[in-house]
């Protein structure tokens, strides 16, 4: 126990809360900037079973935030070697990387991993991407699995627990804003994104070893410019999901569907499915749906897709979706 006796002496952990996070079952969602600051932390704080899912690879662009990784590490995926880095760090740690985008598809096997160990079950989405963040929430709040979500830009960000008995993220975020940034759009700084996934590794810690009170049902926002910080508990009462677009995986779309892809050619040289076809964001407004058929979008990160979706639901009525589908 040497190695967890700065933590095992607080009345909070003990050797009963150690036992507990040796026991738990964290999936993370996302090896970048949020997970880079989490995933050491997790494991060295003894989190039994860690599994990562990230499809990218190591960029020198990431190095200014993503500290986790090396010069040496350029060109590898980041989920494997994560999983070696945190193997070295700490033997206890079992831990398996998944080099892959995840999908509802993908998600609904996670969970069920998740949700067969004895121990605790909790979803880390580190991300930071919409179409992952909804359909994760969707997910978990009808398995009743706590799920910690975080978001980061320039110099602030926010992080919540949601799901596990709390309202899930379509509850406080149940609309998109009018336009989308990323870091890769819009910058962010690192200590940033290091403060915001270290506090996803507490909520992780504090949900495991049951702390009163639950991370679950709190949200936190940081704007490390303005040094300013708030937060609230959002009300239970709202637990229930509004009628919004699902997130689909492409195993998920049948040929029965009506497939729109909104890129056009040059930003997707193929369709998708032999029966897309093309349809600039800018005339989603005149689209109309065909009688009894689901419409999915395509786009590429699920943005204009969910925008599409949206404007069809509320103009027809009508069933629509949204498949994220990078080229």
């Amino acid at each position: 126990m040497n190695r967890y006796v700065r933590q095992t002496c607080l009345p909070e952990v003990g050797a009963g809360g150690q036992a507990r996070l040796a026991a738990a079952r964290v999936l993370v969602v996302g090896a970048g900037g949020l997970g880079a600051t989490l995933l050491p932390l997790l494991a060295g704080a003894g989190v039994g079973d860690l599994r990562i899912v990230d499809p990218d690879r190591v960029e020198e662009s990431n190095l200014h935030r993503q500290t986790l990784y090396r010069m040496s590490d350029l060109g590898q995926p980041k989920a494997a070697v994560a999983a070696a880095t945190l193997a070295a760090l700490n033997p206890d740690c079992r831990t398996e990387a998944l080099i892959e985008r995840l999908d509802p598809v993908l998600a609904r096997a996670q969970l069920d991993w998740l949700q067969a160990g004895p121990g605790t079950g909790v979803v880390v989405d580190a991300a930071d991407v919409f179409a992952v963040t909804y359909a994760l929430s969707d997910l978990c709040e009808a398995a009743n699995t706590p799920l910690i979500s975080a978001s980061v830009q320039g110099f602030s960000g926010y992080v919540g627990g949601f799901c596990g008995g709390a309202p899930g993220y379509r509850a406080l975020f149940p609309a998109l804003p009018a336009i989308a940034q990323s870091c890769a759009s819009a910058g962010v700084i690192g200590p940033a994104v290091a403060t915001l996934g270290a506090l996803q590794a507490q909520m992780v810690l504090a949900v495991v070893l049951g702390l009163d009170p639950s991370p679950l049902g709190q949200l936190l926002r940081f704007d490390l410019k303005t040094w300013r910080i708030s937060g609230f508990r959002f009300d239970a009462a709202r637990a229930s999901l509004p009628n919004g677009p699902r997130i689909l995986a492409a195993q998920e779309v049948t040929e029965e569907d009506t497939v729109i892809e909104l890129r056009d050619a040059a930003e997707a040289p193929s369709l998708p499915f032999p029966h897309a076809r093309r349809l600039a964001p800018e005339a989603v407004a005149h689209f109309v749906p065909d009688p009894g058929r689901r419409t999915v979008f395509v786009c590429a990160t699920g943005f204009r897709a969910w925008h599409a979706a949206s404007t069809v639901m509320a103009t027809h009525g009508a069933d629509a979706a949204v498949l994220a589908l990078p080229q």
